[in-house]
């Protein structure tokens, strides 16, 4: 049996660490933990790296630190479209929505659409609308919204009115959640969720359920969750390319990783941050960024950090 890694980002859009009152850095981090600590209790118990990184996301998509869920981005309309997306490393089967207004852990629904593998990828009332019809829960899309993210879009908008041509903060620009997980089968996963950014267009689809793009799993190489600016990841096809510099240029993963969020994304603009495990349990937490919400579990030892190196 294989050691069971697993490792998370929170969003890449961290508050700045001047503005990061104790108690929000207290929540965080807990809440960072709790992923861990559920993520890995499946990986322990012999569980598959799937039910593992949607466990982990789960406990996010609850917590209204993250961008993710309760507590993700208002759109411009001030209402909530939310992706997500899972890929199984050993099948390739993957499975996302994009634009859901209503359902209340994104993740769980793109889980079981990667069961269903046909279709892979549902968007807006269609995904609201099989999630009920296949027993998730679905909310009312208020169920989402919080007092700091009314605030957020608020503020954007303002910057938007006074003609402000200054860059946004990076925690009202974008943030997502994700979980990459090796089982003690040697089986590797990925899964993102996001709420996108704050004031996004109606009807922007980012990275986040793009296969491909900020998800990737293939066991011969690597597990991979995207964060940041999402157009730039699906330009890059990031997660693939991940995978591709591994196995047919022979790079490891901290060098295919770190080379893209340090090197093409920093070059075209983007804010960016990933969570990569490749299939010998290495991990890497790169981002480019003041700050990323990130953490790791294996036996005997744990990381959790936001602005730290």
């Amino acid at each position: 049996m294989r050691e069971a890694v697993l490792a998370i980002h929170g969003g890449c859009g961290a508050i700045p660490k001047a503005e990061l009152t104790p108690e929000a850095d207290i929540a965080a981090r807990a809440a960072l933990r709790r992923a861990l600590e559920v993520g890995y209790a499946v990986l322990t118990g012999g569980g598959l790296a799937t039910d593992a990184i949607t466990e982990a996301i789960v406990v996010m998509e609850d917590d209204p630190s993250f961008n993710a869920g309760f507590g993700a981005a208002l759109n411009r309309a001030g209402q909530h479209e939310l992706d997500a997306s899972l890929m199984d490393g050993a099948s390739g089967r993957a499975g996302a929505v994009a634009g859901a207004s209503r359902i209340r852990n994104p993740v769980r629904v793109a889980r079981r659409l990667m069961e269903a593998s046909d279709p892979l990828l549902l968007i807006a009332d269609a995904a609201d609308a099989w999630a009920a019809a296949n027993g998730f829960a679905v909310v009312e899309n208020a169920y989402f919204t919080t007092h700091e993210r009314r605030e957020a879009l608020e503020r954007m908008l303002e910057r938007e009115w006074v003609d402000d041509i200054s860059p946004a903060s990076e925690r009202d620009r974008h943030g997502t959640v994700g979980a990459v997980a090796l089982d003690t089968h040697g089986n590797l996963a990925a899964a993102t969720s996001t709420g996108g950014y704050t004031a996004k267009p109606v009807g922007r689809v980012g990275d986040t359920p793009i296969i491909g793009a900020g998800t990737w799993a293939d066991n011969r190489t690597c597990a991979v969750s995207g964060t940041g600016k999402g157009e730039l990841f699906i330009r890059l096809a990031f997660g693939h390319e991940v995978h591709a510099r591994m196995l047919y240029r022979g790079e490891s993963l901290e060098v295919a990783i770190s080379g893209l969020v340090h090197g093409e994304l920093v070059a075209l603009g983007g804010g960016a941050g990933a969570c990569a495990i490749d299939r010998s349990g290495n991990v890497s937490l790169p981002y480019n960024t003041e700050g990323m919400y990130r953490g790791w579990i294996r036996q005997g030892a744990s990381y959790v950090a936001i602005h730290e190196t």
